[in-house]
């Protein structure tokens, strides 16, 4: 970098990496701008599944290509991000064509073509009269509109808001008052319009809302992502259908994570046969390229909350909500869905997920508690520690298994990523539980070469799985 004075009027330059100083960065380079910039904390335990040891150069498809050329199998899925896979040509080309024909990206003075499409698509896509659209983001902005168009439609006497224990629906401060974790919440001072009842306990529901009428609201993950793939039977989303329209409560549904397809139908709540009054999506939405989230509520709800001039203005879309090749792109992945019939993909590759796993289970009881989930959503339970030890050792071990939660699904997931370049993700709650959402491209033939290297890590039994562990750590 220059050392001469700037002249008089000039800006003096700023020491900035390029684009291709941050291709080129080493390994060594990137933990240390991680450390100093990001998140050191996070670095910790990124070191301890081995992560930080992986640069990744390119991404195709279901596999991730690293510094050394090695092919990773991705079942992570970015927490369900990648509904696509890497890099898909159709979306790819979408973009390209945006970019080369210098499209607006930006129409906030002007409405927008590709907005206004992406807006028709999902409400042709949602059930019922689910037909009105607001874009942002990302999920927990997606949910923060979801709640304040329900809060507004129910109204001023009716400000409480009922959610479920173990859930997860954002980061962001007004979401967060509904995220069930102390660890997240972080001490912030959230919104005391709240009531917490269990998932999937329709008497608690009603109960709740018999006894308060100032709920107006219940906002439910239909599938719990973060509370270890936790899903709630058919007869209790028909039943809290009827309770919402028996007590005037709005019910939202959040699919940001278990939507856009991963249960095997577009909506998770689409097996049940049943239809919420707002939802929201995200992840998936993006086509694994860009950030885009949607609310979607149906006509009665958006009106009576914003239908005037004069109430309009109060949650339009911002800056970004509906920028233009994130929309573009939106588009192309839907079509992508139904042209590629990955929703027809997912029921049955992920039916066959799930037997594999269930196979393995019955191979291994003292190591898998339960495999559940649907489609390409699916978590694999581990027993508690001291369950896989020979019985003389149980009690002892006992004793420490809460504060070794998470340490069999986190051996494992390391093991299979250093010895096996299969990738696999965790949940925020069940700590013993593996989170298993690969693209929805996934085939069966990705399917046997994650048994096959999940297999193998097992079939070395815990004392084998351990030792190897604390070795990788040795060889930093």
């Amino acid at each position: 970098m220059s050392t001469t004075e700037p002249e008089f009027g000039q800006t003096e330059r700023p020491d900035l990496l390029s684009v291709a100083d941050a291709k080129a960065m080493s390994l060594t380079e990137m933990t240390n701008l991680f450390k100093d910039h990001i998140n050191p904390g996070q670095l910790h335990f990124m070191k301890l599944l081995g992560f930080h040891k992986v640069k990744i150069e390119s991404a195709s498809g279901m596999y991730y290509t690293d510094q050394n050329g090695r092919k990773i199998l991705d079942f992570f899925g970015g927490f369900g991000s990648l509904a696509f896979g890497h890099n898909h040509p159709r979306i790819i080309a979408a973009r390209k064509e945006f970019q080369d024909e210098d499209r607006h990206e930006i129409a906030i003075a002007f409405m927008s073509q590709y907005a206004s499409a992406l807006a028709k698509n999902l409400a042709a896509i949602a059930p019922g009269d689910l037909d009105m659209v607001f874009l942002g983001s990302s999920g927990s902005e997606a949910m923060e509109a979801a709640i304040k168009v329900a809060e507004r439609a129910a109204g001023p006497k009716r400000p409480k808001i009922v959610y479920a224990e173990n859930s997860f629906h954002g980061k962001t401060k007004g979401v967060l008052s509904l995220t069930d974790s102390e660890l997240y919440r972080g001490e912030f001072a959230l919104t005391g319009n709240t009531i917490k009842v269990p998932f999937g306990d329709i008497e608690a529901i009603r109960l709740a809302f018999e006894s308060d009428p100032e709920i107006g609201v219940i906002v439910l993950e239909t599938i719990q992502g973060g509370g270890g793939i936790i899903e709630a039977p058919v007869e209790f989303w028909l039943e809290l259908r009827a309770l919402c329209d028996e007590y005037g409560v709005l019910w939202i549904a959040d699919e940001v994570q278990c939507g856009m397809g991963r249960s095997g139908k577009f909506f998770a709540f689409e097996h049940a046969g049943v239809q919420p009054d707002v939802t929201a999506l995200a992840k998936s939405l993006g086509a694994g390229k860009t950030a885009m989230a949607a609310m979607i509520a149906s006509r009665k709800v958006y009106m009576k909350a914003y239908g005037t001039p004069k109430t309009a203005m109060i949650h339009a879309q911002a800056t970004f909500g509906g920028i233009g090749e994130a929309c573009v792109t939106a588009i192309e992945g839907l079509n992508v869905m139904y042209d590629e019939d990955l929703l027809g993909n997912t029921e049955e590759v992920g039916g066959y997920l799930i037997e594999r796993l269930n196979g393995l289970k019955d191979k291994y009881p003292q190591i898998i508690k339960d495999v559940r989930g649907r489609g390409f959503m699916v978590g694999l339970e581990f027993q508690d520690f001291s369950q896989t030890l020979p019985a003389l050792l149980r009690p002892m071990v006992g004793l420490l298994d809460d504060k070794l939660k998470g340490s069999l699904s986190g051996f494992v997931g390391a093991e299979l990523l250093r010895d096996h370049d299969v990738l696999v993700a965790f949940t925020e709650y069940n700590r013993n539980v593996i989170r298993l959402e690969p693209p929805l491209i996934c085939g069966r033939e990705h399917v046997d070469a994650f048994i096959t290297a999940l297999d193998a890590v097992l079939g070395r039994g815990i004392v084998r799985i351990v030792r190897d562990f604390i070795g990788s750590q040795t060889k930093k």
